[in-house]
């Protein structure tokens, strides 16, 4: 079903009359797209690529290694000298240890969360409501002009073919409160934009310059009648995901239109390995270990093709159900094994993306966090890998305002809490939101929620925006 949609409640019929005065009935999605208005003042410009590491990525053995701790707490895979002097990472960080000086990291950062699921993109703090979908909520769900979605959600299937499909430990299509109209777009998945084709723009985009739009409207109806009007629901359906993926969004998904040297930058292909070295666990044998390590670079690459094309917030699930869960039992991998198995094709994606947009005077347009739902426990257990830890997990920030080189924060001699002031899912959120937003402007945008606004409203973590 086809419905415009306000934010607040569907269109009806009389209303969509008194736009000048047409019948709207041979419109389609493409022809409302086309009509619709202009950037606000409130809306930064800028995007947001949310990496999730699924599973919890441990803090001891990625960006805060304790070296000098007692054995058994130490990080047990070694550490590399960073560009920054005295700062060091867990060794498989070979690359971004030297990229240290151009992004931030964050060493009292606490997930307050010791389960596995999507927090901090889907939880209490986002009001279970998945983070990009607060920034649609504002924006709509299409961008005007292009059918560009706002916010997309991507997984290793997105980009490869012979890889298991998704595995994320709850709904990353959360609405909340908000309803399906702004529920992520999921390239080639069952999301709910597709499944609804409810355009969601806020009403003065349509009734804010009736003139300009009716003269838009009346050669659209020339067209349609000139064309003959399109009858079948089917069709109009099809025509929804013409624009959905059609043109600038179709070449924005199709990587084949990268340059080669670019494509070679970000490719992580050549961490897979062997499946016999990984398979001893169930993760190993279902591949998904494999999988994240071959696909990630091209998440990344694809993110930020999808930015660039007006995509103001993604998701990039590279966790498969818990590959950074390093427990060492039947499931999972031991630490040694398990950063060797993930750790190198992260550290190469990140350091290719951010490379790339360095190189191509991006850094200021697009922000890149990682992190996952939580950390590990700073003692290791007795097969060598470690447990479910809420009280501190790694966390990085690369560009939209980050401070380059910044080490944020201090945990404790064992790795296990803060001993400066922590930061929360809620200082991150409101971090997303003072990127994406000008929250000042927003405040005066009539009809904007007052949990958003709440959102909002908390600190950013410093340095962050």
């Amino acid at each position: 079903m086809l419905r415009i949609y306000d934010g607040h409640q569907p269109l009806n019929r009389r209303q969509l009359m008194t736009i000048g005065g047409l019948g709207l009935g041979g419109l389609t999605l493409s022809s409302l797209v086309k009509a619709a208005g202009i950037s606000p003042a409130h809306v930064s410009g800028k995007s947001v690529i949310f990496l999730f590491q699924q599973g919890g990525p441990s803090q001891l053995e990625t960006f805060d290694p304790k070296p000098d701790a007692p054995e058994g707490n130490r990080t047990v895979t070694g550490t590399t000298q960073t560009s920054i002097p005295g700062v060091v990472f867990g060794d498989t960080l070979t690359q971004l240890s030297q990229l240290a000086d151009k992004f931030s990291v964050v060493r009292s950062f606490q997930t307050n969360n010791g389960g596995h699921n999507i927090q901090p993109i889907v939880g209490p703090d986002s009001l279970n409501t998945n983070i990009g979908v607060h920034y649609s909520r504002v924006v709509g769900s299409t961008r005007a002009r292009t059918g560009m979605p706002t916010n997309m959600v991507i997984y290793p299937a997105t980009v490869s073919d012979d890889v298991p499909g998704p595995q994320a430990r709850g709904n990353l299509a959360s609405t909340g409160s908000y309803g399906s109209p702004y529920a992520p777009f999921i390239p080639g998945k069952d999301g709910q934009l597709q499944k609804d084709m409810q355009l969601s723009l806020p009403r003065d985009r349509f009734f804010g310059d009736r003139k300009q739009l009716l003269a838009k409207l009346d050669r659209i109806k020339r067209q349609i009648d000139a064309d003959g009007q399109v009858a079948a629901i089917d069709e109009l359906r099809q025509q929804a995901y013409d624009v959905l993926l059609g043109g600038g969004v179709a070449r924005a998904l199709d990587l084949s239109e990268e340059d080669p040297r670019t494509l070679e930058l970000y490719d992580t292909q050549r961490y897979a390995g062997s499946a016999d070295k990984w398979n001893r666990v169930s993760r190993g044998r279902s591949g998904y270990y494999t999988a994240n390590a071959s696909s990630l670079g091209k998440l990344l690459l694809l993110s930020r093709r999808l930015c660039e094309a007006g995509c103001g917030f993604v998701t990039i699930h590279a966790g498969y159900a818990g590959v950074w869960d390093m427990h060492a039992d039947s499931n999972n991998l031991n630490m040694v094994d398990g950063m060797a198995a993930i750790g190198p094709s992260f550290d190469h994606a990140v350091a290719a993306f951010i490379r790339d947009l360095e190189e191509r005077g991006l850094r200021d347009k697009i922000l890149l966090i990682t992190c996952g739902e939580m950390g590990r426990t700073p003692r290791v257990n007795k097969n060598g890998g470690r447990d479910h830890w809420a009280r501190l997990s790694p966390l990085l920030l690369y560009g939209a305002g980050s401070t380059p080189g910044l080490v944020l924060g201090q945990s404790d001699r064992q790795g296990g809490q803060p001993i400066t002031n922590n930061f929360t899912p809620k200082h991150l959120i409101a971090t997303i939101m003072n990127t994406v937003f000008d929250v000042g402007e927003l405040r005066l945008v009539r009809g904007v929620p007052d949990e958003l606004m709440k959102l909002a409203s908390e600190k950013p973590i410093p340095g962050s925006v």
